[in-house]
């Protein structure tokens, strides 16, 4: 998993209405409506998952919106981000088991698939619960299970702004992990 350190321009409205009775400085009620505006994005293509807002750079002085009684404010501010990439090893935990598959999620990561085709030796099974099974290696895959895999594939969805991870197991030292 690749970690950046970015630099992004946000744009913050604040209501006078709302800070009033608020008693904390303006500065710092002008850090909480950004990090709450950035903790809304999800992900973006280029930089991957938002994780952590760190430092705000600089904020104009704002303008006034005649109208609304409202200010906007143009702010550059650091963020750490997240970016999956293809050929990376990661942990995940199996979260749905299927017969084509299982779906793992790993971080902000939710749309992780591994499917049975990427799964040499494991065979699925339905006992108790969906499970899939390899009885040369004595190992299974069921949900709630650590899976190490290897990203295959990626692909950005950007209508859910996120990215769909393709995995496989098919290398060495990959596959569930003993707890």
């Amino acid at each position: 998993m690749v970690f950046l350190d970015v630099e992004l321009t946000k744009k913050v409205i604040v209501s006078p209405d709302k800070f009033k009775g608020l008693n904390i400085s303006f500065r710092k009620y002008l850090t909480i409506q950004l990090f709450s505006k950035v903790g809304r994005h999800k992900a973006s293509m280029k930089y991957g998952y938002f994780l952590s807002p760190i430092y705000i750079n600089h904020a104009d002085d704002g303008r006034t919106n005649q109208f609304t009684n409202e200010y906007l404010f143009k702010v550059s501010l650091n963020c750490t981000t997240m970016k999956p990439c293809k050929g990376e090893i990661l942990i995940g935990t199996i979260y749905k088991v299927m017969e084509n598959g299982i779906f793992l999620k790993c971080g902000p990561i939710q749309n992780i698939f591994l499917s049975e085709k990427k799964m040499k030796d494991y065979k699925f099974s339905i006992d108790e619960q969906p499970i899939f099974v390899n009885m040369n290696r004595e190992s299974s895959m069921q949900e709630g299970t650590k899976v190490r895999f290897k990203v295959f594939d990626l692909k950005w969805i950007e209508s859910e702004k996120e990215f769909h991870v393709l995995a496989t197991i098919e290398a060495n030292y990959l596959g569930p992990m003993s707890s």
